[in-house]
């Protein structure tokens, strides 16, 4: 089965791969601005999310495969490749098992070591919701708002809200899967395994993701790693700063 995609612009390959719970929508203006700037964009949905098939097996294997099978369908042979949180660990896993294939890596606020489960209390807001019983987008919300005080993070899940029928909302997500599997996103890069070509990590000033002891993590397995600071940010460091984040990554890029 075929990722669903939003494709954008005439040139050099991007792909961008979003984060655990996201969607090709929240990186739509940084796409546009991307093909401005001649680049052919790819922003995919991964599977179980957004518009993208549903099923039971979620692994990062099953994801390299996703993406491989994507590129075939579309005469893609070497991408750059951005990924976000999970899915700049995606990036790193196909960039190891298949460095052929990729030209040019980003990495956005992700380290290559394991991460334990800390998401709970999105998975808790999100299970909470009954759609039998919560018809209108305001009503989700507010069942959301008792676990996630926090408006920017509400609204980001709330992208997932839409309405199946005229009567009905649902998430685009598959919730059963993501939080079943949720143990499987957070393991580490196997040892000893090292991608060769250049690469730039991207990290959020305010963000714990990428921390300085993750430094010599990242040279191990990428040793020609850059490692730069997006100012006044935090995890959605695209999302928060995309004017620091669109410099970084385009001059890399283009470089």
């Amino acid at each position: 089965m075929l990722l669903h995609s939003k494709i954008e612009g005439n040139g050099k390959p991007l792909v961008i791969l979003h984060g655990y719970l996201g969607m090709s929508d929240n990186w739509k203006t940084l796409s546009m601005q991307y093909a401005q700037n001649g680049f052919e964009v790819h922003a995919l949905d991964l599977r179980n999310h957004g518009r993208s098939f549903h099923s039971d097996e979620f692994t990062y294997e099953a994801m390299i495969n996703d993406v491989l099978n994507y590129c075939n369908h579309y005469h893609l042979d070497r991408i750059n490749v951005i990924g976000h949180s999970m899915g700049g660990k995606l990036a790193m896993f196909l960039a190891i098992t298949h460095p052929e294939k990729v030209e040019k890596l980003i990495i956005a606020d992700i380290a290559p070591r394991p991460y334990p489960p800390h998401h709970q209390d999105i998975l808790d807001a999100l299970n909470a919701v009954d759609f039998s019983v919560q018809k209108e987008r305001k009503e989700v919300e507010e069942v959301i708002a008792q676990y996630i005080p926090d408006f920017e993070t509400r609204q980001f899940l709330m992208k997932n809200v839409y309405r199946k029928t005229p009567e009905e909302l649902d998430f685009r997500i598959n919730l059963k899967v993501l939080t079943e599997k949720y143990d499987n996103i957070g393991i580490a890069l196997p040892e000893n395994t090292v991608f060769q070509k250049p690469t730039l990590f991207l990290r959020g000033e305010y963000s714990n993701y990428i921390k300085e002891r993750d430094e010599q993590d990242i040279q191990r397995h990428f040793p020609k790693a850059e490692i730069k600071t997006i100012s006044k940010s935090g995890h959605w460091l695209h999302a928060e700063n995309p004017k620091e984040f669109l410099a970084y990554s385009l001059s890399y890029l283009q470089s």
